[in-house]
Parts: C-alpha cells; sequence; structure tokens
C-alpha cells in the first residue's frame, strides 16, 4: 500500500520523454541458485500454459479498490480496479506473467495485483533475507504512460488481517516502483507514522529517482537484501546486482526499526494507474495514456540464510510465572499463570504458543508492571488456520474478565496455524501493576487463533 508520495525535493535528472523504448521483452530465465550461504524458500518461474493464472495455494487476487476495511483506491488515489481476470493477470507459455492494465470504452481502467500468500519472509536474527525478480516495466513513455505505476515491493505481515490499516509502522520495502513511462526506479522503506515521522511519511526513506537505461520493455533483476548478521543492520537495493541504495538501522531509531523489520513479510506485485505518485511527476492517466502495455515477471525469489529465530521484539526479562513481569518486555503467552479452554504445543518459531483457542477462552497474566504510564498500544504475535468466514477478537483486560476491554483488534486466517503475524493495536493508557487477561470473543465456536507472544509499547 503505498501512500501517496509528496513531490522529492530533489530528483536525479533523467532521460526526457519520447516515444516508446525498442527493447523486446522475450528472454526466459531460471531461477537463480542462492547465494553464498542462502537457501532458496519460496519461487515461482511462472512456465504455466498460455492464457492461465496463478497457483491460487501460492498467490492471492487483491481484487476492487482496496482492502477489505481499508483504505479507499489502496490508499493511494490510484484509480483502477484490481481483479483476478486473466485479461489482466496470466501467464504467457513463455515463462513470464503478465499483469496488463486495460481501459473500456466508458473510459474505466483494471488491472491486477497480486500477492503472495506466504507472508512469513523474513531475515533471521543474525542472517539475511533477499527478495528478487526479474521484470520487464511496461514498455511505454511520454504522454501514452502517463499514469503508469508498476510495482515490486513487500507489507509486513500484520497488514494482511487489518487491511493494512497499520500503515506505515509495520513496514513496506518498495524494491521497484517506476512512473509515468520514466527510464528509473524508486526503492524506499516506510515506516513510523504518518504524515511526517521519523521515516518522513508518505514519502518515505527513498533512494530517490535513479536512472535504469533500458528497464521499460527490457528484463532486469531488483532486488533487495535485509541484513541482520551487521551492525548497524543494513537494508540494501540492487538493479542487475548492482547495489544503488542502503539504509541502515541508525537511519532511525530502534523501536521504529524493529517494528518494520522485525517480522514476517509478504511480496506483491502490481500494475497501478493514477494516484499520488505519478501525480508528483506529471500526472495522469489521461484520454492519451495508452492501455495495455505489461509489466512482465520473468521470476520472483525469496532467499534466506541462517541465524536463529526472526525474534519480532526484544526478549523477555523478567522469568514468568512468578514475580513482576515488565509489560514493555515480551510475555510469552505459555507463561500464564491461568487459563480457560486453551492448550500449548510447539511453535515454529522457537519455544511454545497457546492454541486451540476459541470463543469464551482465556489466559491471564498476574504482577504486569506498567509503570507510570505512556501505553500506546500492545501487539499480539498471532497465527491462525480458521476456516472461511470463522473470525474472532483477541481483546486485553484488567484485573477482571469482566471489565470493559482497553484494546482489541480482529483475526481471521493468517494462511496457517503457525504462519505468525504481529499485530498492533491501540489501548487506553495504563498505570501501576495489573492483573492482565487476554480474552476471546467470536460469532462461531471454531478455534479462531493461536497466540505465541504479547507486547505493550509507549
Amino acid at each position: 500500500m503505498r501512500i501517496p508520495r509528496r513531490l522529492l525535493a530533489v530528483a536525479t535528472a533523467m532521460l526526457a520523454v519520447g516515444a516508446s523504448v525498442t527493447f523486446v521483452a522475450t528472454a526466459d530465465a531460471a531461477v537463480p541458485p542462492p547465494p553464498s550461504g542462502m537457501s532458496l524458500v519460496f519461487s515461482d518461474d511462472f512456465t504455466g500454459a498460455s492464457g492461465t493464472g496463478l497457483n491460487r495455494t501460492n498467490w492471492l487476487y487483491s481484487t476492487g479498490t482496496g482492502y477489505p476495511g481499508g483504505a479507499a483506491n489502496w490508499g493511494t488515489g490510484e484509480i483502477e480496479t484490481m481483479t483476478d481476470s486473466t485479461a489482466n493477470v496470466y501467464q504467457d507459455g513463455a515463462g513470464n506473467l503478465v499483469i496488463k492494465p486495460l481501459r473500456d470504452s466508458a473510459g474505466r481502467w483494471t488491472s491486477g495485483r497480486v500477492e503472495t500468500q506466504r507472508t512469513d519472509f523474513a531475515a533471521p536474527a543474525g542472517g539475511k533475507m533477499r527478495m528478487e525478480a526479474r521484470i520487464a516495466q511496461p514498455n511505454v513513455t511520454g504522454a501514452a504512460a502517463a499514469g503508469y505505476w508498476p510495482a515490486f515491493w513487500a507489507l509486513g505481515a500484520a497488514a494482511r488481517p487489518v487491511g493494512a490499516t497499520n500503515w506505515p509502522s509495520i513496514g513496506e520495502i518498495d524494491i521497484l516502483e517506476n512512473i509515468n513511462g520514466r527510464s528509473s526506479v524508486f526503492s524506499a522503506l516506510h515506516c513510523g507514522s504518518n504524515p511526517g515521522g521519523p521515516c518522513n511519511e508518505t514519502t518515505g526513506l527513498t533512494s530517490g529517482e535513479r536512472a535504469c537505461s533500458g528497464c521499460l520493455g527490457s528484463f532486469h533483476t531488483y532486488a533487495m537484501e535485509y541484513d541482520r548478521s551487521v551492525s548497524p543492520e543494513q537494508l540494501r537495493f540492487y538493479l542487475d546486482g548492482n547495489n544503488y541504495f542502503t539504509l541502515t538501522s541508525n537511519a532511525v531509531d530502534s523501536t521504529t526499526w524493529n517494528n518494520a523489520l522485525h517480522h514476517g513479510f509478504f511480496m506483491i506485485l502490481n500494475v497501478a494507474i493514477g494516484g499520488g505518485f505519478p501525480a508528483a511527476f506529471g500526472g495522469g492517466p489521461t484520454s492519451a495514456t495508452q492501455p495495455g502495455v505489461p509489466m512482465l515477471i520473468d521470476y520472483v525469489a525469496v532467499y534466506q540464510s541462517g541465524g536463529g529465530t526472526t525474534p519480532t521484539t526484544p526478549p523477555t526479562t523478567t522469568p514468568p510465572p512468578s514475580g513482576s513481569r515488565d509489560a514493555y518486555s515480551r510475555i510469552e503467552a505459555e507463561s500464564y499463570n491461568a487459563s480457560a479452554g486453551v492448550q500449548v504445543e510447539t511453535a515454529s518459531e522457537g519455544g511454545q504458543n497457546v492454541s486451540h483457542i476459541a470463543n469464551g477462552d482465556w489466559v491471564q497474566f498476574n504482577n504486569v508492571n506498567f509503570g507510570t504510564g505512556g501505553v500506546k498500544d500492545f501487539v499480539g504475535r498471532v497465527a491462525s488456520g480458521a476456516g472461511t468466514a470463522v473470525s474472532g477478537l483477541v481483546e486485553v483486560r484488567l484485573d477482571s474478565r469482566s471489565n470493559a476491554p482497553i484494546g482489541s483488534f480482529a483475526l481471521a486466517n493468517t494462511g496457517g496455524w503457525q504462519n505468525w503475524v504481529s499485530i498492533p493495536a491501540n489501548v487506553s493508557n495504563v498505570t501501576g501493576t495489573h492483573t492482565v487477561y487476554l480474552t476471546f470473543t467470536s460469532g462461531q465456536p471454531a478455534d479462531f487463533v493461536n497466540v505465541n507472544w504479547i507486547q505493550f509499547r509507549k
């Protein structure tokens, strides 16, 4: 969800807008082997038959004009309607995914936006994670390109259950963005708060406009590597293997950085039409904009190196279940002092989690110390393999299960009972020491959530 950008203060001088370039995107390359020390954890080479859609086990079509419950026009002001039609999104039989924006006789635009079902692409503590794709940007320039906005990017896992209403704190990594058929590429990290904040939203921490000679209509590789094996941590962006932009974790405060990056992501490929970003560079679409010029994707791949599990928050410093607990350190769900209706099982991220949670179940944590207050929100590390139409609320209550919740968030299927996402929710300010209850409410009797840990934040 790329929020409309303000015009960048300084943009790199670029090639003048002119006629369409003549590169023809026909080559098909295999998914590259992993970089040294890394393993391939996900890939798609798009080798399906001509005219076929994607494997929906691996890919989710985001359709319409926004996420359910999220901002209109995908939060960016873009004007197209996303579909799952093979007129807009299809495999071409030559090893490529095609995302093609179209305009009907009434001037209405449609296009495609696809996301990985998996939301767990992450850099382990002490390790690395690399996302890469070989892409030919739409081969259109000048007035015919006004309003085109192709992109390859990733959102923090917690965006999915709530329609990205928690943007930008949960992190957005833009690996490739191009607008209006310019011979260029933009990349960015979005984080913190909007507008302004530590990450200069809605612009984000951006590379600015970088020259990308021959990228319109010709295949090039675009990659991002998040490296947690170095200090400070690095977020590096590559074009054809050349590192052209690097962000380090000391660019912002540690809380902002960790909230944006210390968790899983899902990848997104889309071609938007119109919106805030194209508007900052001339606008569009117009009557001269040419429909039907596709973005081609030869392959996508995610690689990872070891280093242990990926902590999304600092480890707890108070040994539960006895003694005072620090509200601002991680509270492991299985360390409850009392419970009803739940079980404990091994978690895929390490340790244990509380499972088999349904309507009316609860867990209790004694002696949670909030100090003098200043609580902003709480984060729950949760997973769900619940069936269609099964969802519920995770609620925080103080001192009695019959007291009104001080905060809650809604949850539906996250892709599996061990497919973990971190979901923040605002809470009322709290001071002093309290018994904290997690209560679970659902309109269906089926299990709807597992919980790994919770943490309050200032």
